[in-house]
């Protein structure tokens, strides 16, 4: 008799471990997926700016401190959005020091230009060799269809994810804000008054920041109001609407604002009065939780 109850103890505490061990993996695993970001990337930072002049905002000075460094990153510079072909349909040629010029005047060392109009070129080893050990990369303005156009679905498409994945930093501004988000706002190549193109082609971005839709110069084009029609056919995005001068830094699901003015978000699952557009604006300082969807104490 006692062994049979000797075995029944010892079968009651195996099962008490092991459910406490369950419940341990559980909860561990509940955290992890809390941890992981899902709108911002896993390591790394984004930098989306709304177009115009970036000076004296601190953009592109937090960019390059947050790239390595003038004197120790290393940068790329991606002017693709400036077009592939001219009005002639001839293959556009950019000016190197040119589009180099501004970040060598802003003491920046190692920075090379990184373009292509053709995507069998993108796709080949030599081609991103400066994407493998880059710690930075800008994208500056233009038409963001061009970007996809010469990088989609080729090795410098992932390369670029890879820059994050090492805990890089990328950025860009206008066009180069636009190509980071999932939804590719204004990738009509008829002209940037479409809003939500039906080129199947042009429909997604690069998802650098996920389950968005990025638009800019929303102050001084009067975009305020460009995003509502994109957020109400894809629900699940959520609209952010930038300013000129004015940026997100992105680390994880947090964005903070930087720069000279407002951001709109567009987040359909807050609830608005009758008389309030659908959607509400973050300042400068402002931070704001993506996944939680609410705003974070402010930075001044």
């Amino acid at each position: 008799m006692r062994s049979r109850e000797v075995q029944i103890l010892a079968v009651a505490l195996v099962a008490t471990l092991l459910a406490g061990t369950t419940t341990t993996v559980w909860a561990q695993e509940q955290a992890s997926d809390q941890a992981t970001p899902v709108y911002g990337p896993e390591r790394g930072t984004l930098v989306l700016a709304g177009g115009g002049p970036l000076a004296d905002t601190g953009i592109i000075e937090r960019f390059i401190e947050l790239g390595g460094g003038a004197a120790a990153g290393r940068f790329v510079v991606v002017p693709t959005a400036g077009g592939n072909f001219d009005a002639a349909g001839r293959v556009r040629v950019f000016d190197e020091a040119r589009v180099l010029g501004p970040w060598r005047e802003a003491g920046v060392v190692n920075v090379s230009m990184l373009h292509t109009h053709d995507p069998k070129e993108a796709d080949s080893e030599e081609f991103v060799a400066p994407l493998k050990v880059a710690t930075a990369v800008w994208f500056p303005g233009g038409r963001q269809w061009n970007i996809v156009d010469s990088y989609a679905g080729t090795l410098t498409y992932h390369e670029l994810h890879a820059v994050l994945a090492r805990g890089g930093i990328i950025g860009g501004s206008s066009a180069g804000a636009t190509i980071q988000g999932e939804y590719l706002v204004r990738g009509d190549t008829s002209g940037s008054q479409v809003v939500m193109t039906e080129e199947p082609h042009h429909q997604l971005g690069f998802e650098f920041l996920r389950r968005t839709a990025i638009d800019q110069h929303v102050d001084t084009r009067m975009r305020w109001d460009d995003l509502v029609p994109v957020i109400e056919q894809h629900p699940h995005l959520l609209g952010v609407g930038l300013s000129e001068g004015t940026a997100i830094f992105v680390t994880g699901d947090t964005l903070e604002v930087v720069g000279r003015w407002m951001v709109a978000i567009h987040d359909n699952q807050r609830h608005y009065q009758p008389w309030e557009k659908s959607y509400f604006v973050l300042s400068p300082g402002d931070r704001y939780d993506m996944r939680e969807r609410k705003a974070l104490a402010t930075v001044r």
